[in-house]
């Protein structure tokens, strides 16, 4: 079992900047790939960034170069994201797959205003 939380969303003008954090608590030596989704009103639920165990990083081609993602061992990982556009208002969840299972966070609330 793990447990996922995260934290760190709110409001911010367009242009600002937010950290999300994602403590990660149970089984967490079994967690290689950890992600960061999202899901805006009435769409479907996106992947936003990726990081493997070995650092290797992934990102939607909407938030490179404005998205960082990084992680400390298999306990936290982080989303800086910066110079955020209006579009990038949703809920974000903190993501990671073991043994074929699914664990998702409860999801933290980004909006970006204009």
């Amino acid at each position: 079992q793990v447990q996922l939380v995260e934290s760190g969303g709110g409001l911010v003008q367009a242009g600002g900047s937010l950290r999300l954090s994602c403590a990660v608590s149970g089984s967490i030596l079994r967690i290689n790939t950890m992600d960061w989704y999202r899901q805006a009103p009435g769409k479907q639920r996106e992947l936003v960034a990726g990081i493997t165990r070995y650092g290797s990083t992934n990102y939607a081609d909407s938030v490179k170069g404005r998205f960082t993602i990084t992680r400390a061992n298999n306990s936290s990982v982080y989303l800086v994201m910066n110079s955020l556009k209006p579009e990038d208002t949703a809920v974000y969840y903190c993501h990671t797959i073991i043994s074929y299972h699914n664990y998702w966070g409860q999801g933290t609330q980004v909006t970006v205003s204009s």
